[in-house]
């Protein structure tokens, strides 16, 4: 089972369809839940111990969402980077030792806490670009759509 646990609601309806769409997609080759949890306000004018303290709100909140047996993949910016073949070797790797449920956290727009990053098993770096994390959802679906497609040797778009 792939899990998307995300903070924040996506309000774009564009961005809804485009999401509906790969979770459409990938569900006849694993199953797929997608989490929201709620985001905190983060003003512009927040101090860095303001904006810390939303970090933690979010996380906490992330954080109740992961069970202790699944393995968690961190959208991190700095985390490591991986192309389409290396996260599709990542995922089936992960399913033949055991591993059947993966989950993909995306933070806030602040970033993550610290605590979050602690439980991550792997912080993923998805480019060296800076995305909206409501559009890292899309991003990330396409990304697991794909790793599916070459598992199964099937075409897809280089």
């Amino acid at each position: 089972m792939i899990r998307i646990i995300a903070c924040g609601r996506v309000k774009d309806r564009w961005l809804q369809d485009g999401i509906a769409e790969y979770a459409k997609r990938i569900r006849p080759y694993d199953r797929l839940e997608l989490i929201e949890v709620q985001d905190e306000m983060a003003p512009e004018k927040n101090s860095a111990a303001e904006n810390e303290q939303v970090k933690k709100i979010e996380g906490q909140r992330l954080l109740k969402q992961i069970h202790p047996q699944e393995y968690v993949i961190l959208l991190d910016l700095a985390g490591k980077e991986l192309d389409s073949v290396k996260l599709s070797e990542k995922i089936n790797q992960l399913n033949t030792s055991g591993k059947s449920r993966i989950d993909f956290v995306i933070g806030g727009s602040l970033g993550v806490s610290e605590e979050l990053i602690q439980r991550a098993d792997f912080r993923w770096k998805l480019s060296p670009n800076t995305f909206p994390h409501q559009l890292c959802r899309l991003i990330v679906l396409e990304q697991i759509y794909r790793s599916f497609r070459i598992l199964h040797h099937e075409p897809y778009h280089k």
